[in-house]
């Protein structure tokens, strides 16, 4: 593979761009509810666009970004953006996480040192990973998609050329949100080399709900079709409208910033209130990436390649593990997932962490993910699989 070293420049031109249109963003009126059942209220996002405007700084998260190495490569035709950081631990298991919507990379700058260097954080040598971490097409730096067909198989076949590419002839998939859509597609359609996925979206409902559901059940269910019912409409409109919805959020920053602050809300652990769980510089360090990269049509259209998507179950028959944290969008019972995945190897449930876990709670998701893989390590040391760092 044809892998070359990558680094973000944002021009200034396009940061001044940014708070001129911040500056004349002309606000809709107050909803006329006292809750969140129009969308996004005027007051909370008018104080995210003004801290946006005066205070927020991108250079401070492009350093940051760029302290990792990062990497770009072309698969049919596409270029793939990913950073790849090694383990000073020889023993480290090689792992390819996968970020969602609307989410990117930067959902996981707090759990990279946690993982790569574990004995700088009360963990062992043992619990060490070389991280992969790719940007989906027509998300962040990869190149945008100009034709249909990037879906969740061609995609999970792309990671693994580049992990193959970058010499892990073994190794492990993590995913939630569409990076669950993606590693779990990996794992059912055995990909030589891969050992074993861990995902926090587990997509194991049943393909008829069971006539006498046990609570545990009830409440899947209930999850279940209130998303259906009321959560879901967005995703309906990027897979039938993605490029509709796009002119708004290329052209709109404020627009844009509405769009993903209702999710980081609806799904995150903060009952409806992302400002529990995110500082105003998270949110604004991955909304700005995507104003930035010109994101929103392009990472819309994931939605049209995936069109009647639900959580119904896709059975995966190499090693799975589980994590389902309280705050996620549906949190389906162990039982459902011991009848979709024939070799679970492990589950758990979380007690704080919602569909962003990494973002969320990067301490308790990186020991979910040291925990997922422990039945994986002892034949990966045995084999040492290791890899060159990429010229």
């Amino acid at each position: 593979m044809n892998i070359t070293p990558f680094r973000i420049d944002i021009p200034q031109s396009d940061l001044d761009d940014l708070k001129k249109r911040l500056d004349e963003t002309r606000f809709p009126e107050r909803e006329t509810v006292d809750d969140q059942s129009q969308g996004a209220q005027l007051d909370p996002v008018r104080k995210l666009i003004e801290y946006w405007r005066t205070r927020y700084d991108w250079r401070r998260v492009e350093a940051r970004i760029n302290s990792y190495p990062q990497f770009k490569t072309i698969i049919e035709g596409l270029g793939i953006h990913f950073l790849h950081i090694r383990s000073k631990h020889e023993d480290a298991l090689p792992l390819v996480m996968t970020h969602g919507w609307p989410g990117s990379v930067v959902e996981f700058l707090d759990v990279i040192d946690l993982l790569v260097n574990p004995t700088a954080h009360g963990g062992k040598a043992e619990d060490a990973f070389h991280l992969v971490l790719p940007s989906i097409p027509g998300y962040g730096f990869s190149d945008k998609p100009t034709t249909k067909g990037w879906e969740r198989n061609r995609i999970g076949r792309a990671w693994d050329s580049i992990m193959k590419g970058l010499g892990y002839t073994e190794y492990v998939a993590q995913g939630g949100d569409w990076g669950s859509v993606i590693t779990t597609e990996m794992g059912r359609i055995k990909l030589e080399g891969l050992r074993a996925i861990h995902v926090n979206l587990p997509f194991v409902a049943p393909a008829q709900f069971p006539d006498v559901p046990t609570p545990e059940e009830q409440i899947a269910i209930d999850q279940c079709l209130r998303f259906a019912n009321d959560g879901s409409f967005y995703h309906h409109l990027q897979t039938t409208r993605p490029q509709t919805i796009g002119y708004s959020l290329s052209d709109s920053p404020t627009g844009l910033a509405a769009w993903i602050y209702e999710k980081l809300g609806a799904w995150s652990h903060s009952n409806g209130v992302p400002e529990r769980v995110f500082s105003y510089d998270q949110m604004l360090d991955n909304i700005t990436l995507y104003w930035l990269t010109n994101s929103g049509a392009s990472s819309a259209r994931m939605y049209a390649e995936h069109p009647g998507l639900t959580f119904a179950a896709v059975q995966v028959d190499i090693p799975v593990a589980v994590s389902v944290f309280p705050g996620e969008i549906y949190t389906p019972p162990k039982e459902w997932a011991e009848r979709t995945f024939t070799n679970m190897v492990y589950w758990n449930q979380p007690t704080e962490g919602g569909h962003f876990a990494a973002f969320e709670q990067p301490k308790i998701f990186a020991a979910e993910v040291r925990a997922a893989f422990t039945k994986m390590r002892e034949s990966h040391v045995k084999s040492n699989v290791l890899a060159p760092t990429p010229n």
